[in-house]
């Protein structure tokens, strides 16, 4: 079993939030949602999906997680400005451990200066923004460079959560996806 850590403020993408939330949860593994300010709760910009924050990321060490997801929508531009979570994400990232960012995600990552040299998707206006950042954009539903793993949309979300699930550990006697065939 795994433990996660997604980063979450306002105006999350309801569905990038709660798909991964809802499928590393019935995968087994442990999810932490972290934020500005533990117990507020966040709401997604198009008002299905809610979200409590769990911890802060100044109270968090990357060490004790197996992977990050970045969800979009506005929560990245709005968690950009905080250095605890942009500290946070840098040192995850400099563990070598998944990170994933959906749509907007990106902006995090840009933010803390860990996109330089890699191949990244994601929402199409964020594009230049990355490649001034240094990044090769790629126009694929799905784009893994090393441990970084980067989707452009909610319409990527099947394949976005299956990489993800494809990088953790297995729940023993379990497996993460029903096999076809």
């Amino acid at each position: 079993m795994a433990r996660i850590a997604i980063p979450i403020g306002e105006d999350f993408e309801d569905s990038e939030f709660q798909e991964p939330y809802d499928r590393l949860l019935k995968a087994g593994h442990s999810v932490v949602v972290i934020g500005l300010e533990p117990g507020a709760t966040v709401r997604g910009k198009k008002g299905t999906a809610t979200a409590t924050i769990e911890q802060t990321a100044a109270d968090l060490d990357p060490a004790d997680f197996d992977a990050l997801v970045i969800p979009g929508g506005y929560s990245p531009d709005h968690l950009r400005t905080d250095e605890d979570v942009v500290d946070f994400v840098r040192r995850f990232f400099e563990s070598g451990k998944p990170v994933a960012a959906i749509c907007h995600g990106p902006q995090l990552l840009i933010e803390a200066d860990v996109v330089e040299g890699r191949e990244l998707t994601s929402w199409p206006s964020i594009r230049t923004d990355l490649q001034n950042a240094g990044a090769t954009w790629i126009d694929e539903e799905v784009v893994e460079d090393d441990n970084l793993i980067t989707s452009r949309s909610p319409e990527d979300l099947d394949p976005f959560c299956e990489a993800i699930l494809d990088r953790l550990p297995l729940k023993i006697g379990k497996p993460h996806r029903e096999t076809i065939g």
